[in-house]
């Protein structure tokens, strides 16, 4: 089951395969340009006709899932809901089919109030902090773990941010 279902987004996903729901309001954000970047990542990274939903939520949201599911306080940017729990990350290749056409990897929360406060941080355009944090969001629900894995995620990661004119 998703994370993030809702009455009408049950019908949003059938159509979209990959669908931003904005669930705040405190943050004008600019939903088309990242719904055209998502696809991108997904085709990208071979998953096309693979799931998932990445939902806009508030610092107060974020904070309570960021508690709930990490035991962290406060509000993070971004947290990842994978529906599989894998012992590996997928396999990432421009040829290669990484996960079966129709799975849903999952659900990726952004809390553009908190992207907003990191971009300005880092002096990042706050579009660009949005779609690298979509971006990383994808890699943690293909399994990867920038905290366990030894700098692996982050070498992807980097890699990825090239090609698709984040750096």
């Amino acid at each position: 089951m998703n994370f993030f279902q809702g009455d009408r987004q049950a019908v949003v996903r059938e159509r979209d395969r990959g669908t931003i729901d904005n669930r705040q309001r405190a943050v004008r954000v600019a939903r088309r340009p990242l719904e055209v970047f998502l696809r991108r990542v997904k085709r990208e990274l071979g998953l096309d006709k693979a799931d998932l939903t990445v939902c806009l939520v508030t610092d107060a949201e974020i904070a309570r899932m960021n508690e709930t599911f990490r035991r962290k306080n406060g509000p993070t940017d971004v947290l990842s809901f994978p529906t599989v729990t894998r012992r590996r990350p997928v396999r990432l290749g421009r040829d290669s089919r990484t996960v079966e056409v129709g799975a849903n990897l999952g659900d990726i929360a952004i809390s553009p109030a908190t992207a907003r406060r990191y971009a300005k941080k880092y002096g990042r355009k706050f579009s660009s902090e949005l779609r690298v944090l979509i971006l990383h969001g994808v890699l943690h629900l293909l399994g990867y773990d920038h905290e366990t894995d030894r700098g692996e995620m982050d070498r992807v990661e980097r890699k990825l941010r090239k090609r698709l004119g984040l750096t």
